[in-house]
């Protein structure tokens, strides 16, 4: 099998592994944080409990998430060494800031958070809270400017076969991070808001002993979802406006345009020979993509025909179409899942507003199996965000071809690969069931208290 193959696989698997944890992370933290800050501000002793109890979540999910990212960071220099090379001077700087102004922070003062309970005053212990939440996101943020030179190379100058870095503030205020980095941000609210609306309405099913803090937690989730939902729907919308005008070949494949269109039509289902680029079969919008690309009835949206010709005029011969059906139906799942979220979660504000909850058991039940939607809707659109760009992983600059190391083989890889996929499938299956343990027992609530000593600590990581 093909190196560069293998490579890409085996950085998929730890990336969509990795990330099935990120976005929790992101959001959890937040809300914890505004659960932490409604106990001080009213003192009421629920807001204490729901505090802990969505605490002690997030710090599992955050111990498997440092876990699982560390890989990643010795897979660039062991499979992806000539991909270092080119682009190391750039890369490595945000990801250094990370580790050190993120990172550091966001594990400092978790530490702080878990162990200052009966040290801290109240609103020291929320603001230790708030800090990480600014911290993880912060964290984000800097990963993500990373990947935008991918996306949209900035602030560089091509030296020797390298790409050096000649401006930092054009890197970190690339025009790519500012459609980008509100969407992974507001998708991580969403995601910790189906998380916690899903396991407040098993409880609340289950049983009344916590119906109080499951039924606030239930009605703060659904206002925050609701919200975020809207919000990945706008900065979804930004985010491929921005694309048509830095990356149109991707926006093509995510709608199997093989011509331009002026007007452009939307694809509703699109059946199409990737070989010969024609439709077998389509049902398509008339004007609805130059409406998404322009916000007006008109404006031509490139084909990838066109695209393929100028392409191959501008950077020599090859071919630039990345794989269409991936981009296509990755594209469609991320927009489908992410309709069925709006509507889930309306109807859950509408829900909480009326203090209804019991009342309507089928879509309670509905709700747990609810919680994966905004994780399959967030690796779809990663799926598109990484795949549309081939041939490409620096845009413009370098091709995925030749940017792995000359030193792996096809057993290393595979062997590596198979390895890694077991771990993390078994890192997966706990994760899992520490979730799944502590979720559905409240009684544990005090696990995270911490009061006495730091043997609690241990436990809550471990068990």
């Amino acid at each position: 099998m093909d190196v560069t193959i293998l490579a890409r696989l085996q950085f998929a698997v730890t990336t969509i592994y990795h990330f099935f944890f990120v976005p929790l992370t992101l959001g959890l933290s937040v809300l914890v944080a505004i659960m932490e800050t409604l106990y001080v501000r009213t003192n009421k002793d629920v807001y204490r409990k729901m505090t802990k109890f969505w605490g002690k979540l997030f710090i599992i999910n955050f111990a498997m998430g440092v876990v699982t990212g560390i890989v990643q960071e010795f897979q660039f220099g062991m499979n992806w060494s000539e991909y270092s090379r080119f682009v190391g001077d750039i890369f490595g700087a945000p990801l250094a800031i990370e580790a050190l102004a993120a990172f550091f922070l966001e594990s400092t003062f978790l530490g702080i958070w878990i162990f200052g309970w009966d040290k801290l005053s109240k609103k020291q212990h929320a603001s230790a809270m708030w800090l990480v939440a600014f911290a993880s996101n912060l964290s984000a943020l800097w990963i993500l400017i990373a990947n935008s030179f991918m996306q949209q190379p900035v602030g560089y100058v091509l030296n020797n076969g390298r790409a050096e870095m000649t401006d930092f503030f054009a890197v970190i205020l690339n025009p790519n991070i500012w459609t980008q980095f509100p969407h992974v941000f507001i998708s991580g609210l969403a995601t910790g808001s189906f998380f916690i609306l899903g396991i407040s309405a098993y409880h609340l099913l289950r049983d009344k002993k916590f119906a109080d803090m499951f039924t606030r937690s239930f009605q703060i989730a659904a206002a925050i979802g609701i919200i975020a939902t809207i919000g990945v729907i706008m900065t979804g919308h930004s985010q491929a406006q921005h694309m048509v005008q830095t990356q149109p070949m991707k926006m093509a494949a995510a709608e199997a345009l093989w011509e331009s269109e002026d007007p452009a039509a939307m694809s509703l289902l699109t059946i199409g020979n990737e070989k010969e680029r024609r439709d077998v079969f389509a049902i398509r919008i008339p004007s609805a993509l130059s409406l998404l690309a322009y916000d007006q009835l008109t404006g031509e949206v490139r084909g990838i025909n066109d695209l393929q010709a100028e392409y191959e005029q501008t950077y020599g011969p090859g071919d630039y179409v990345p794989p269409v059906a991936i981009s296509y139906w990755s594209f469609r799942l991320m927009v489908g899942i992410g309709t069925l979220m709006l509507i889930a979660v309306g109807y859950a504000l509408l829900l909480a507003m009326g203090e209804q909850l019991e009342e309507k058991p089928r879509f309670m039940k509905a709700f747990v199996w609810f919680i994966p939607l905004p994780f399959i809707a967030i690796s779809s659109g990663w799926i598109l965000t990484e795949v549309g760009r081939f041939p490409w992983i620096v845009f413009g600059l370098m091709k995925i071809d030749g940017a792995t190391s000359p030193n792996v083989t096809p057993g290393m890889l595979l062997t590596t690969l198979i390895g890694f996929t077991l771990v993390y499938g078994v890192l997966m299956v706990a994760d899992i069931y520490l979730l799944l343990k502590y979720a559905k027992n409240p009684e544990f609530t005090d696990i995270v208290e911490m009061e006495s000593s730091a043997a609690p600590a241990v436990s809550i990581v471990g068990e």
